[in-house]
């Protein structure tokens, strides 16, 4: 196990810990989570023998073998897939050994040395590793043309993603993971998932993915004011129960408040009294003795919202027959050509619309995404825009855009030269960007806070169209709620590509695939696409992960576990999966809900204020003829839209119903 015994931690003038206990069991899947800078990587750091504790121990067994993600990733003209091998530090080592040893002249051959190491080799599963680096390296995204690739030609992105790889080639048994779905697509966090679930060994990881850690982890460690505090179960069992607590602790702070109320109130009317001086003294005793009860901290909800779009096209956008790609421009003569990503796309958006954009690494959702947002020139067909259409456009590389040596204010100040300052400060301000940070540079910055940064930006401009390609990458778990609240409530068009299915789920009701070169309807949900995966894309990654390499002690002991226990474990593992699928199942539709209430709520508030002017006397003389005139057609407008609201939401508390049902 590991133990945190009286643990403290100073970074600088900054304490991290403060004489912490906890203790992690063999074998529990741990996510680490905590506000930024609250202590989560110095942790790991703690873990690896980098940092060490000013005070206190942390032990764990001295034969654990610990794997980890390496941060720097040299550049190397070393294959990719020799590059993933090489996280087997051991079964490196071995072949080293027995090369030296078969290197030696034939008078000093050692027969049974040699023999000791093809045994050890064996041992290691030394002649399946080149085909479950393949298998390993295929889940994480990669072509088995890319694995041949240098190292030092990949981008900085899937140069991180070979260091997971090492990472998840080592034996281990206990395996560190730093936000290791950041640059990992939809398929390969589905992948990833599924691996981790088989790994036997203890698991610590951080992550601002819900879904992923909802999936994945059964214990979460909250580090807060200092503190590091075990919550059994994942993500969302943590919320709840750190709901419950606030609340336990707020009504605990009340009675206790009302307790030295009544005290206080007994000294004040009799300490002056002889007759009740004994009394009195007594309660000041116990009133100076009530060790007051300090209040969890809960975190201060940052939130922020889309501001209402000032128009409504419809339809935003159409596209017919259009190529989506990139045109090259021909070397030495060679003749110029176009790549075709994504071919003979017909694709109209409606005003209102929340789509999901799926499709696996490499399929062309990102460059669909940049011919919509008009970055890049369709190659062929016609894409025509509706009047009034006012994109906002979130990319991948948008936090590279920004300005590093300027301000928050100078950024907003570029959009609105000729807005007040103060408007533009308060506005930065609602973003968290309050004081001397909104006149700072923002190199500094941390990479959440240069994407919330991206997203003020696009917020100030009032899009009717939003197209957000991963938008939470660097963004922390409290953000990226911000930015699902926002998105639920935003009242223009959303297309969305993200590998946060939280986020998906909660912020659209329809996705499209690209997948072969086409853009098609998908009929179903997350779940569903997470079948098609795995029946498609992911068939021989998923089959290589129960052969991936893992620490055999935990598997043997499964092997030999009782036909019985292994029934009800199994028992145990469908229940839960269905109430996985039932939960998945019923947020969209609650979602839907929601935002046909809000909807609903706000057509009902027009349709009165309309009722209340045409009961006004006035309305009906003669200078007021056209008002009156447009308040009817409003009014038969708002009844219509209204009775088609109500009917839907009718539907889906059905659909609820015959759900839980």
């Amino acid at each position: 196990m590991i133990r945190f015994q009286q643990v403290s931690l100073q970074r600088g003038v900054k304490p991290l810990l403060e004489n912490v206990d906890l203790t992690l069991n063999p074998g529990d899947k741990i996510g680490l989570i905590g506000a930024n800078g609250a202590g989560k990587s110095s942790l790991f750091a703690m873990l690896r023998g980098e940092l060490h504790a000013d005070q206190g121990n942390i032990d764990f067994p001295a034969r654990w073998r610990m794997a980890y993600v390496a941060q720097e990733t040299p550049a190397l003209d070393r294959p990719a897939i020799e590059y993933a091998i090489d996280g087997d530090a051991h079964l490196r080592q071995l072949e080293a050994d027995l090369a030296r040893a078969e290197a030696q002249p034939d008078d000093q051959h050692d027969g049974n040395h040699i023999a000791e190491l093809h045994t050890a080799l064996a041992d290691a599963d030394a002649y399946t590793v080149r085909s479950r680096a393949e298998q390993l390296l295929l889940g994480l995204g990669f072509s088995l043309e890319q694995m041949a690739r240098p190292v030092a030609s990949f981008s900085g992105g899937w140069r991180m993603r070979l260091n997971l790889a090492q990472a998840l080639m080592c034996p281990s048994d206990l395996l560190l993971l730093d936000e290791p779905t950041n640059h990992l697509d939809l398929d390969a966090i589905i992948w990833l998932e599924d691996w981790l679930k088989r790994y036997p060994g203890t698991l610590l990881i951080i992550s601002h993915d819900r879904d992923f850690l909802d999936g994945v982890v059964n214990v979460i460690v909250h580090i807060d004011d200092r503190k590091l505090k075990r919550y059994s179960g994942n993500y969302s069992a943590f919320e709840r129960q750190r709901s419950a607590q606030l609340e336990l602790m707020a009504g605990m702070i009340e009675k206790q408040q009302r307790q030295r109320a009544h005290l206080q109130s007994f000294i004040d009317r009799f300490k002056a009294k002889a007759t009740k001086a004994r009394q009195a003294q007594s309660r000041m005793k116990a009133l100076s003795k009530m060790e007051e009860l300090a209040p969890l901290r809960a975190a201060a909800e940052f939130s922020f919202e889309f501001r209402e779009p000032l128009s409504a096209p419809n339809p935003l956008l159409v596209m017919e027959k259009v190529n989506a790609g990139y045109h090259i421009e021909g070397k030495n003569g060679a003749p110029n050509e176009d790549k075709i990503i994504v071919r003979s796309i017909d694709f109209s958006l409606q005003n209102g619309q929340r789509i999901g954009l799926l499709g696996v690494n490499g399929a062309g959702k990102s460059t669909l995404i940049k011919t919509v947002a008009g970055e890049i020139d369709p190659l062929s067909g016609t894409a025509r825009l509706g009047k009034g259409l006012v994109i906002g456009y979130f990319a991948q590389h948008q936090v590279e855009m920004l300005r590093h040596d300027e301000s928050p204010l100078w950024h907003l100040t570029r959009l609105a030269p000729d807005v007040r300052e103060q408007e533009l400060r308060n506005f930065l301000g609602s973003f968290n960007f309050n004081g001397t940070m909104a006149t700072s540079s923002i190199a500094p910055f941390s990479g959440g806070e240069k994407a919330r940064l991206a997203l003020a930006l696009i917020v100030w401009q009032r899009p009717n169209l939003l197209l957000l390609d991963e938008p939470t990458n660097h963004l922390d778990l409290e953000t990226r709620e911000a930015l699902t609240m926002a998105l639920a409530q935003f009242e223009g068009t959303l297309v969305l590509v993200s590998h946060d299915r939280h986020l998906l789920r909660a912020t659209t009701d329809q996705f499209l695939i690209v997948a072969e070169g086409k853009l098609q309807a998908f009929d179903g949900d997350l779940d569903d696409y997470k079948d098609w995966l795995f029946k498609t894309k992911l068939a021989a990654r998923n089959d290589a992960a129960a052969a991936a390499p893992l620490p055999t002690a935990a598997s043997q002991v499964e092997q030999s576990a009782p036909a019985s226990l292994v029934d009800r474990k199994e028992q145990k593992r469908l229940e839960a999966e269905q109430r996985q699928k039932m939960s998945a199942l019923k947020k969209p539709i609650e979602a839907r809900i929601k935002r046909l209430d809000e909807q609903i709520a706000k057509l009902n508030l027009r349709k009165g204020e309309i009722d209340a002017r045409l009961a006004s006397p006035d309305i009906y003389d003669a200078a007021n003829k056209d008002e009156l005139k447009t308040l009817i057609t409003d009014q038969a407008y708002c009844s219509k839209e209204l009775d088609q609201l109500e009917n839907e939401w009718l539907e889906q508390q059905d659909a609820l119903e015959q759900l839980q049902a």
